[in-house]
This record gives structure tokens, C-alpha cells and sequence, in this order.
């Protein structure tokens, strides 16, 4: 019994690197196509499920309305997953960018306000 279950998931593990194979492309298309300014690459890379939507667009110098209108549209194309939190509902991408060979920008956060005053 220990052998079949073993040779089962030996299977499946190879079915399931054919179709990562498979899909990467596509995937990578995607991400690229809506994923198309710096500001939703950094909302969609902080979209890890912890953080919410205003933490996610001070990073991303955004409102949490727009963070919330793009989880509805990226949950429709398969990109992120809803997840249920105490006191509503946040978003967990799919997909690491960096996997594809996307570059995550850097938050606006990240930078001293007077190193983001001087970019002014």
C-alpha cells in the first residue's frame, strides 16, 4: 500500500511540473498585460493576505478604494485569492512576480520623506 501511494505521488508531482511548465507563459502574459504601471506591480506584490487595503496603498500612494477595486478584478482573472479575515475580506496573490522574471518596484514608504520631497 505504501509503495502505490508513493508511486502515486510520484505521478502527480510529475504532472504537476508539466503543468507549471505549461502554464508559465501564459501566466507571465498575464501578469504583464495587467500589471501594466508600477503602482498595481507593487499593490498586487504586497497583496500577501496579511496586510490590508490602506496599509497597501500608502505604500502604493494610492486610496484603499482603487487597492479594492483591483482585488475584484484580479480575483476574476485567477491572480489572487479572496481570503475571509476578521472584519472583511483581503487578497492573497497567486503568483510571485519575481518568478516570472517581473521587477517589483520599490514602495513610496520605503524612502525618507526627504528623499521623496527632493524626487519632487
Amino acid at each position: 500500500m505504501s509503495n502505490q501511494i508513493n508511486e502515486q505521488t510520484q505521478i502527480l508531482r510529475e504532472i504537476l511540473k508539466w503543468i507549471r511548465f505549461a502554464g508559465a507563459k501564459e501566466v507571465k502574459g498575464i501578469l504583464i498585460s495587467t500589471l501594466d504601471t508600477d503602482q498595481k506591480k507593487l499593490m498586487y506584490h504586497l497583496s500577501d493576505g496579511e496586510k490590508g487595503s490602506v496599509e497597501i496603498a500608502n505604500a502604493a500612494n494610492t486610496s484603499d478604494r482603487t487597492v479594492r477595486r483591483y482585488w475584484e478584478s484580479w480575483v476574476r482573472l485567477g491572480i489572487v485569492e479572496s481570503m475571509k479575515v476578521r472584519g472583511g475580506e483581503r487578497y492573497k496573490k497567486t503568483f510571485n512576480l519575481e518568478d516570472f522574471g517581473i521587477e517589483v518596484p520599490e514602495t513610496t514608504e520605503a524612502k525618507p520623506k526627504v528623499e521623496r520631497a527632493q524626487q519632487a
